[in-house]
This record gives C-alpha cells, structure tokens and sequence, in this order.
C-alpha cells in the first residue's frame, strides 16, 4: 500500500520543466503542506494468513508468514514480506535481486478508523533512501474477522519526507530541458513533445514534454510504449512557485501539489 504512495510521490516529484526565457530554471521543493492526495482509496485485506492489495497494479497476493513472497509485474521490486507484528501493526519489506529496497510499518489505531505509517524507500534512488511517514483514513471497512489494516483507506496526511525526495532542479537551453534530481532521476528532452530516455527510474522508460500556453507545460512519462503518468504545471505570474496536478494513469487517480522555488 505504501509503495503506490510513495511511486505516485516519486513520479509527482520528480518534475517538469523550463520555458525558452527560463523561467523555470532552478532548485526546487514540494511543500508537503500543499499536497492534495488522491481520494481514491487503496483496498487491503489481510485474513487468513494472506495479504491482498486489490488496488496495486497488477494487484498483489502473498502469504503474510514473515517470508520472501515472489511478485510480478511490478518493476521497483520482485520479492515482497509481509509481517504481522500484532492485530493492529504490519511491517512490509520489499525486496529487488534480493536486496531490500523498501520498508514500511502501519499502525491501525485502537477504533480502526485511522493508520500511521513510517517507511524508508531506495527502489527509486540511487543515493540515501528517502524516508516520510503520514496518516490515513479507513472509508470503508474490511471482511469481518480480518485483520485491523483491512480496508479502504485514503491518505489523509504525509510529513517528514527527507529533503531528497522533495528537491528537484532543472535547466532549459535552446528549447531542451535538462532535469535531475538528489535521487538519481534525469532527462534531457525538447519541449515540443518530442520523446526522450527517462534515466534512473525503473518505473519509466520515457518522456515528452510539451509547453501549453505561455506558463504551462505538460509531461507524459511512459513505460515501455504505455503511458504511465501525466504532469500539468503552471508557473505563478511571480515565478516563485508552480501549482502541478499528476495523473497516475495506471491506478487511475490524481494527485496536486506546490512547488516552491528555492
């Protein structure tokens, strides 16, 4: 569940563009304040000694026993262990070529209605792991006699996010755009929607970037061929921050946020 926040996140930070007088040009951060996250919920159920997230995908199956589970069709891990720690905590490790690339520990309060999960995640970097933590709201109940994170849940609340998941910058020369970030992503692409690698993400294989209008542009990241994520930012009339709205089109959900120039 953790893993589909924090790849929207990661694909949501990891940001768009310059324009030919660069005005875009810069560091800059995602105020965590300013996030609006998606209300559409992720769906868990963990009965029986298995661990289901319907709305991963593709979505994931594996027993709940404290052992390697093999998953396909995810690109950030192939390995995954869910921990049953007791009836409200749950800890998930996830794993790449046998390493561990990310954790998480979720923690259903004593009513059920809210969880607090604190993760480390480095299956997008190739730098420090990113860390964060945040809060989340149960709208629709799990089966009876399953365990307490079953459920809908909305993420209602992200805090702590280390700095290196939050800071980008970008520079734009003769209508090419050069973007990285502390966390190994980068592109160098034109702004007229011509196609170019994605280097340092696993996840997305591609991206085009189109201005729209005078302080818009428009990022389409692609895995493979198939379009994965679009990104819409405006520039403010000061030029000191960019309002973003992020499709994921794989989970079908949307995402805004703030950046501010630093």
């Amino acid at each position: 569940m953790k893993k589909s926040l924090w790849i929207g996140l990661l694909v949501l930070f990891c940001p768009l563009c310059a324009m030919a007088q660069n005005t875009f040009d810069g560091t800059w951060k995602i105020d965590t304040n300013k996030v609006q996250m998606s209300k559409k919920p992720d769906v868990i159920v963990l009965q029986k000694g298995m661990y289901e997230c319907k709305t991963c995908v593709p979505p994931i199956s594996v027993k709940a026993d404290g052992t390697d589970q093999t998953v396909t069709g995810h690109p950030y891990f192939d390995t995954m262990i869910v921990q049953v720690v007791d009836d409200h905590t749950v800890k998930e490790t996830e794993k790449k070529g046998g390493k561990v690339v990310a954790t998480s520990t979720t923690t259903v309060s004593a009513d059920g209605r809210t969880a607090h999960f604190d993760f480390t995640d480095s299956s997008n970097t190739n730098s420090e792991p990113v860390t964060g933590k945040g809060d989340m709201k149960q709208v629709a109940k799990g089966p009876g006699g399953s365990h307490a994170i079953s459920g809908s849940w909305v993420t209602s609340d992200i805090t702590g996010f280390s700095d290196n998941g939050l800071l980008f910058t970008y520079k734009e020369d003769g209508g090419k755009l050069s973007m990285t970030t502390p966390t190994g992503q980068s592109y160098d692409v034109k702004t007229d929607g011509t196609e170019a690698p994605y280097k340092g993400d696993p996840g997305i294989t591609t991206v085009m970037v189109k201005q729209v209008g005078k302080n818009s542009l428009v990022e389409t990241d692609k895995r493979e061929g198939k379009i994965i994520a679009v990104v819409r930012s405006t520039l403010s009339a000061d030029g000191k921050s960019m309002e973003m709205v992020f499709e994921d089109k794989l989970q079908g959900r949307t995402m805004s946020y703030t950046a501010i120039k630093q």
